[in-house]
């Protein structure tokens, strides 16, 4: 994994991007309401003194949300599958992760560094395999009327 790869829960002590440990995310480590420091360009957020990737802010927010809760999905499926002793069960849950993060932009080529296209074909084709391999409840689909 790389230096900017703060999600790799297999180190000792790894943090989420927001610098919290596990699957309770950022608002373990501040308070709920809290927007964390981000640098000048807003490339990056600074938690605990510490530089993580930020989120594409160009995501639309349904897509940000559905994103996010695929997220946290894999996040406890890594956690039941390493207690578990499942490594394969492990190992899917980690490339759930990786895609959910990629969608993001949270890793792979930097979102800053990408057109508008090629921005929205990153988040496009990561969420459809999230989709694919963990479709999400039906009523994350159903719209109210």
């Amino acid at each position: 994994m790389s230096d900017d790869d703060p999600d790799d829960s297999r180190e000792s002590g790894a943090r989420d991007a927001h610098g919290a440990h596990g699957a309770r995310g950022a608002h373990a480590a501040r308070g709920a309401g809290d927007a964390p420091e981000k640098t000048p360009d807003g490339h990056h957020v600074v938690i605990k003194g510490r530089k993580w990737r930020a989120t594409d802010p160009s995501l639309p927010e349904d897509v940000s949300a559905r994103l996010r809760k695929h997220l946290m999905a894999a996040r406890r499926a890594v956690r039941s599958a390493t207690t578990a002793g499942d490594e394969r069960a492990e190992r899917d849950a980690r490339s759930r992760v990786q895609h959910a993060k990629v969608a993001l932009g949270e890793r792979g080529t930097p979102w800053w560094e990408q057109s508008e296209a090629q921005r929205r074909e990153r988040w496009e084709h990561h969420l459809a395999a999230l989709d694919a391999i963990a479709p999400p409840a039906r009523k994350d689909h159903q719209e109210e009327g």
